[in-house]
């Protein structure tokens, strides 16, 4: 794989962004009256906003989230949904949803809406959970000695990561007699697992990507050549509620999958072009079905486009989100980042899907079956279609 111009490494889709290889931009503002100055705001009116807050507010303030607020503002005014200002903490996050690696013990976690509870979905194998003794089904009660219980999911998971190489104390409640265990679970790097695969009938194989992250190739690179030794005859890709990703990862995928010629090509805002394209190393020859609904966006429709495009496979499901837009992150020097849109992206043939999105080429809604929650009508549909083919 392959692409023209460089300047444009950074573009990323989705919701996740790379900080790395970018540029930086020097932004160093200080007290929120400079950052309002730099923004062009009215110095003045700032003052009497201070001066009226000073005076008659009377809450507590958090001078830093004051000024946090108005960078957070300025970007806001844009009024473009993919634009945004990210403080420490978020741009951290966005850090590790892109790369797909981070400082944990390997479980997924899930909360019940009712009882609040937090219980473990998925132990990673091999992960300080794994090795440790915890095992899904268990629900944390306690970390570090503190009461977790009703607490926010995302609290939850805070906590459970931290830097690696350092010691987290979990309490947890496991079976029915809810009985505590007690485990010293040291931290280590997590690699998020963004693909699964398997054998379904018949020699047709499935996997399901839930996002584009850095680690997500090698991933899908194992799991079709698992797939192509269990003797897989046909293949379906489940982008279904897929949110988008790398730029670079969705391109090294298509890489496997297209025959040589153009993947994907952005244009920014003065006409500059960049080209991904696809070289004649690996084709993926054999019938192909690709899974895709309202939540599947981004850089799973630029594979679902593509793949569209060249005619190599058939879309099932329903209408794509439709985001046709590249964002850009920028650092800004002082562990903050904002992210821009710098681009939009076009399909092979020149589509421009944003605001539209991918047409399936067979379309079927999800329909939950009460009788038989484990049931996937659109599934049933992609293995008839692959079938066909």
């Amino acid at each position: 794989m392959k692409h023209k111009k460089s300047f444009f490494k950074g573009a990323l889709f989705g919701a996740l962004v790379v900080l790395s290889g970018i540029s930086a931009v020097s932004c160093s503002l200080g007290k929120a009256g400079n950052a309002a100055e730099a923004g062009g705001a009215d110095s003045d009116k700032m003052e009497l906003l201070n001066a009226l807050i000073d005076e008659y507010y009377t809450g507590e303030v958090d001078e830093e989230k004051l000024e946090e607020g108005i960078y957070k503002g300025y970007i806001e005014g844009l009024e473009d949904p993919y634009s945004a200002y990210y403080d420490e903490d978020e741009t951290a996050k966005m850090t590790e949803m892109t790369t797909g690696e981070f400082g944990g013990i390997g479980v997924v976690v899930t909360q019940d809406k009712e009882t609040q509870t937090t219980r473990v979905l998925q132990v990673y194998e091999d992960s300080p959970a794994d090795n440790a003794g915890i095992k899904e089904g268990d629900i944390f009660y306690k970390i570090e000695g503190e009461d977790i219980t009703g607490q926010d999911i995302n609290a939850v998971v805070k906590k459970i990561k931290g830097e690696i190489g350092t010691t987290v104390q979990l309490t947890m409640l496991r079976g029915d007699s809810r009985e505590e265990k007690e485990f010293a679970v040291k931290r280590d790097t997590i690699v998020e697992q963004t693909v699964e695969s398997k054998m379904t009938e018949e020699g047709i194989g499935y996997i399901r990507i839930t996002e584009f992250a850095s680690v997500t190739y090698d991933q899908y690179k194992e799991a079709i050549d698992s797939l192509e030794e269990q003797g897989m005859e046909r293949l379906i890709v489940d982008l279904r509620n897929n949110p988008g990703g790398n730029l670079k990862t969705v391109c090294q995928i298509l890489d496997l999958m297209l025959p040589e010629g153009l993947i994907v090509y952005t244009e920014d805002k003065n006409g500059e072009k960049e080209e991904y394209t696809s070289d004649a190393e690996h084709v993926f020859e054999k019938p192909l079905v690709v899974l895709m609904n309202g939540n599947s966006a981004s850089a799973s429709e630029i594979f679902g486009g593509a793949i569209q495009d060249y005619g190599t496979g058939q879309i099932v499901g329903t209408q794509s989100y439709g985001k046709g837009l590249v964002q850009q992150i920028f650092d800004l020097q002082d562990g903050t980042s904002v992210k821009l849109t710098i681009a939009e992206y076009f399909t092979p043939k020149g589509r421009n899907i944003n605001g539209t999105g991918i047409a399936p080429d067979v379309e079927i809604e999800y329909v939950y079956d009460e009788n038989n929650p484990d049931r996937d009508n659109q599934l049933e549909k992609a293995i008839e279609t692959v079938k066909n083919i």
